[in-house]
């Protein structure tokens, strides 16, 4: 018998083998108590270690032009809204890849993608590491941008392949330990940046993506030789297009847009508007580098917390929650920039890093309860599939980010119409969250 990758093996009663890196565990049934308890919590352990780590890098290579667009000064002939154009463009980019990336690890296995997902991170660092310098012209610095962006499709792949190996008790954890350890590329990066502007200078932006090239391979040779790759089949169906006709694909994914595309566009964006809205606090990028960092760790960090709570407390009250808590921020950011108060200002950023990290991981926990009561392998194949969907449209959010940063910094010279909207955006999931998965009868069942 061969068990669906994403669903408890059924007929077997032997414990999950061990077997080396060419063939897929032959057993696996996290739901079964004693089968965990025996080899099954190990196993998965071992997985996600080897899968934060990949993703990890991922996530720095996707996130490595926000740090990048600090060193390209006036010999570089790019504008501030030229520069929220290129942190943009790999957020668009990896957004695109997520559903590909999603369908990836049941066609190929989740260690094999690993790998393969790794070693393309390959491109942007060489490309990069080779072609940027003084004088390059635009049109490269945004194919080098788009290179990047393989990067974010990482995690949708990472995301799906670890929420089939844990059960529903623990997928709130797992998933935010998973996710958490992925985000915290971005501040990496961002202080790898830092140091390079500190020792080498301005003058080098070449040496951030150089510096990962051996980490890349690495960690694509870590994950070929202790990742595993669960029981695979093809089942019939489209589980993306089945999902893709769910209201719950879209209402979850309007929900990541505030929570995960909130994360990812202040994460991309932050260094640039400190340099563009305060200026004489900023006047060089190293005392922008020195900050940027801050709130990308903490909001990472905050992730697989908001992912526990979860567990505990429901997806659906946490997240509820942490809308309420964004919009405040929002407020105090929005009031900081009105009066020019850099404290102000950087306590409500903070904030919503913080949040904006809590509010994912328990965004994705409310994945698998909305499906766990279908029938059959069909739980787990939908709840993968909205993972991908959500992560998709979740990260365009970031898109968006920079895009109104750089609309409204070339409108008026200041980010107030944009926290405007990002104000609203978290009203209306705030509402949406309650409508949909805390009103009554319709509050959906997770644990």
């Amino acid at each position: 018998m061969t068990a669906n990758p994403s669903l408890p093996a059924v007929g077997h009663t032997r414990p999950a083998a061990t077997t080396g890196p060419t063939r897929p565990l032959a057993d696996w049934r996290p739901e079964d108590p004693a089968f965990w308890d025996a080899t099954g919590a190990r196993v998965a352990r071992r997985n996600l270690v080897y899968s934060v780590l990949c993703e990890h890098i991922g996530f720095s290579v996707w996130s490595m032009w926000s740090v990048l667009v600090l060193f390209l000064g006036p010999e570089y002939g790019i504008d501030p809204a030229g520069k929220f154009l290129l942190t943009a463009v790999p957020t668009l980019v990896g957004a695109l890849l997520r559903l590909p990336y999603t369908v990836a690890v049941s066609l190929f296995g989740g260690r094999r993608w690993t790998v393969v997902s790794a070693l393309a991170l390959l491109v942007p660092t060489v490309l990069t590491g080779w072609l940027l310098r003084p004088g390059v012209s635009p049109a490269t610095l945004l194919l080098l941008a788009a290179a990047a962006g393989v990067g974010g499709g990482n995690f949708a792949s990472s995301m799906a392949n670890i929420n089939a190996f844990y059960p529903q008790r623990l997928k709130g954890r797992a998933l935010g330990i998973n996710a958490g350890g992925g985000n915290l590329g971005v501040p990496v990066v961002q202080l790898a940046g830092l140091l390079v502007l500190t020792t080498a200078g301005a003058s080098h932006p070449r040496l951030v993506p150089l510096l990962y090239v051996p980490l890349v391979v690495l960690a694509a040779l870590a994950a070929a030789l202790r990742m595993d790759d669960l029981p695979r089949s093809r089942p019939p169906g489209s589980p993306l297009r089945e999902v893709a006709r769910d209201p719950h694909a879209w209402a979850v994914s309007t929900l990541y847009i505030g929570t995960f595309g909130s994360f990812i566009g202040f994460g991309f964006a932050f260094g640039q508007v400190l340099l563009v809205q305060f200026p004489h606090d900023f006047p060089t990028p190293v005392r922008a580098a020195c900050l940027t960092f801050l709130g990308p760790l903490l909001g990472s960090l905050a992730r697989p917390v908001g992912g526990a709570l979860a567990d505990r407390l429901g997806g659906a009250r946490v997240t509820f929650c942490a809308f309420l808590a964004m919009a405040g921020s929002t407020c105090l950011v929005l009031l900081a920039s009105r009066d020019g108060s850099l404290p102000l200002f950087l306590t409500g950023f903070v904030l919503l890093f913080v949040l904006s990290g809590a509010g994912n991981g328990s965004t994705y926990k409310m994945i698998p309860g909305i499906y766990r009561d279908r029938p059959g392998p069909r739980a787990h194949l939908h709840a993968n599939a909205l993972m991908g969907i959500a992560g998709a449209v979740g990260a365009l959010g970031g898109v968006l980010i920079n895009l109104a940063f750089r609309q409204a910094f070339l409108a008026h010279g200041t980010g107030e119409q944009a926290y405007t909207a990002f104000l609203v955006l978290y009203v209306l999931c705030l509402a949406l969250t309650w409508a949909v998965y805390l009103r009554g009868a319709r509050a959906v069942r997770e644990n």
